[in-house]
């Protein structure tokens, strides 16, 4: 018999059991999946049979961990009542919840921002984020938290300085005493993240901090939007998962997470699968998908199935919509939810082989110009990326681009680089930057003139002309690797594309880059090849092949191998002479066999264990290796 005190613990138990969500465990292993909802949708969530109907359309087709609600945008404020309400809705359904804030006065209008020397403007932003402090324990700040309002008011107080040291200052302050500290004012407890764009190398202008900010703020996340590469961007594919391990490297342990939305989806499926997959094989701690509205309006049509589907790419969009299972409920997709959740489930379980990314150190002092992006088109002709914003010391070798002329003692760094016995790799534009400093290396410069050139000599040639500074150097003292004319083959003139100068045991290599950086996807394969090998030393493999094919490596002995290209690719991974000798698809099981093969630097031959693959277009594939 159960007595009556121990019927009304059960019964009260049973109640407390009820009353949780009705799921509370992480639906994902290796990171998790958050969407962010603008305020124009949460505004929206006062109709509690649109907040049922369009969160069951994603539900359905989308397993979610976490949601933002956005307080602000374009001076709407949401309602405290519609915030609870909300905020319950989505606990209840075994969500987490943060709030967010994004800091427009009109986004349709040039991304109209606050002006932050504006006493009534300062007034607003801070109000928001007290509102917002109040019904969040965290909250994130969207793309916005710049400035470009040049108003009377901000020429004023601008006065003499530049703009980008007036806006570094301005947001800086807006930044401790109208967001941060009126927040944690009001509520002790809220951790309050900044999300920083995709557009990293240009942020200093407008007010966005890199070495303060990740530092003020209780962490920050990552824009991994790439979209249309020929949008007005111009953000090549790679960029999805180099931001992240940039990012990363600011302060170790405190980016969030990626950040893609449908942007590119025109393109086709696959477009927006990759930004997806790269987001998450940097190893970003959670993905974040904007937006709401996107996930139930952008709908699955043809017109989003590519031409190389149905050849066994990595992404099946057929597969995706195709009728499926959830639960005992059988669910026709729709909309993007559902390629979101086809794609992340797949990279959730890669992830979980995957070691920490490695590849090779590229120093970016803070706040420097120059080069812009490059390491992004350097990373679509296969050379794993790794940007930093301090120079290496404890690397056979150092990749400069034209950012280094930004700290005042690059020189010192190179010379104590090339003393050690290692090499480093310095961009035509660092060159024309700080030719007089480079000169105490080896006399070389990068003069105005140009060359157009289309022919490699023996490392074959490209199929359009391409626009090249012309570095000069002297005779004897420094030698030319490869070099490219118009003919260069029975030609008059010949100028370098990569060269090298000895200093001290070791090389200053001068890698040239075209006038349009997308030109180095042109360079015959022989000539990026040349370049991988040169600038791999720490690396355990290099790849060869054509461009628009990226290497991701992994200090586990895993790495992967993705195309960009819209037909298939042979490649070759190339290591160290017997270092390595089988490749096992971490995927799939299959492996590959490793050969010996000889090649020739100048007068030298020598050989590598390659390993041969091919990789369908828009798919990757993952290897661990032995």
């Amino acid at each position: 018999m159960i007595r009556k005190g121990c019927l009304v613990k059960a019964c009260l138990w049973l109640m407390a059991c009820l009353c949780v969500p009705a799921s509370v465990q992480a639906k994902h292993n290796n990171f998790k999946v958050s969407v962010y909802v603008r305020a124009y949708e949460v505004d929206k969530m006062k109709d509690t049979k649109w907040l049922e109907s369009t969160w069951a359309t994603i539900s359905s087709q989308l397993d979610v961990d976490k949601i933002y609600l956005e307080t602000h945008r374009d001076l709407l404020i949401v309602d405290d009542a519609t915030l609870e309400k909300a905020k319950k809705f989505f606990q209840k359904q075994g969500i987490e919840v943060a709030g967010g804030i994004t800091y427009t006065i009109n986004e349709a209008n040039e991304f109209e921002t606050f002006c932050y020397s504006d006493p009534e403007h300062r007034k607003t932003v801070q109000h928001i984020a007290e509102v917002t402090a109040r019904h969040f324990d965290e909250f994130l700040l969207d793309d916005f938290f710049f400035t470009s309002c040049k108003s009377p008011v901000e020429i004023a107080a601008k006065g003499q300085k530049s703009w980008t040291e007036y806006r570094l200052a301005l947001m800086n302050d807006a930044a401790k005493n109208l967001v941060i500290g009126p927040a944690k004012a009001v509520n002790p407890k809220v951790k309050v993240i900044i999300k920083y764009p995709n557009w990293y190398d240009h942020f200093q202008g407008l007010g966005f901090n890199l070495e303060d900010g990740p530092k003020l703020f209780d962490g920050i996340w990552t824009g991994t939007e790439t979209r249309d590469p020929a949008s007005a961007q111009h953000l090549q594919n790679y960029l999805s998962y180099n931001i992240i391990r940039y990012f990363e490297n600011l302060r170790p342990g405190y980016n969030g997470g990626g950040w893609v939305d449908a942007g590119g989806i025109q393109m086709s499926m696959d477009r927006y699968a990759e930004q997806l997959h790269l987001t998450a094989i940097a190893k970003a701690r959670d993905v974040m998908l904007f937006a709401y509205h996107q996930l139930i309006e952008v709908p699955l049509t043809d017109r989003l199935r590519a031409p190389w589907q149905g050849t066994g790419t990595s992404w099946n969009y057929d597969e995706m919509r195709a009728p499926f299972k959830n639960g005992n409920t059988t669910v026709t997709p729709s909309t993007m939810a559902r390629i979101s959740d086809v794609v992340l489930r797949k990279a959730d379980n890669l992830c979980g082989l995957l070691g920490n990314p490695v590849g090779i150190w590229s120093f970016k002092p803070f706040h420097a110009l120059g080069d812009d992006f490059l390491q992004n088109y350097l990373g679509m002709i296969g050379l794993p990326m790794d940007m930093h914003p301090s120079f290496a010391t404890d690397r056979k070798m150092v990749l400069l681009t034209a950012q280094a002329a930004g700290d005042p003692d690059i020189m010192q760094k190179i010379d104590a680089q090339l003393q050690r016995g290692c090499d480093v790799v310095i961009t035509s534009g660092l060159l024309k930057a700080i030719p007089e400093k480079i000169a105490q290396i080896s006399e070389l410069r990068c003069s105005d003139l140009k060359a157009i050139v289309n022919d490699f000599g023996r490392y074959g040639k490209s199929s359009r002309d391409i626009l090249i500074p012309q570095v000069r150097y002297q005779t004897n003292d420094s030698w030319e690797v490869v070099s490219a004319g118009r003919p260069l083959t029975g030609g008059v003139s010949g100028f370098p594309i990569l060269h090298k100068a000895k200093y001290a045991g070791a090389y200053l290599y001068v890698l040239t880059i075209p006038d349009d950086m997308g030109n180095l996807y042109d360079y015959p394969a022989p000539v990026l090849n040349e370049i991988r090998r040169t600038l791999s030393p720490d690396m355990d493999f290099y790849l060869e092949g054509p461009a628009k094919v990226s290497l991701f490596l992994y200090d586990n002995k895993t790495l992967i191998v993705e195309n960009f290209n819209d037909e298939p690719v042979d490649v070759k991974l190339a290591c160290a002479p017997e270092a390595f000798k089988k490749l096992t698809d971490l995927e799939g099981g299959s492996s590959v066999t490793g050969k010996l093969e000889d090649y020739w630097v100048g007068w030298h031959k020598k050989n590598a264990t390659k390993f041969a693959i091919t990789v369908k277009p828009h798919s990757y594939v993952a290897y661990k290796y032995e």
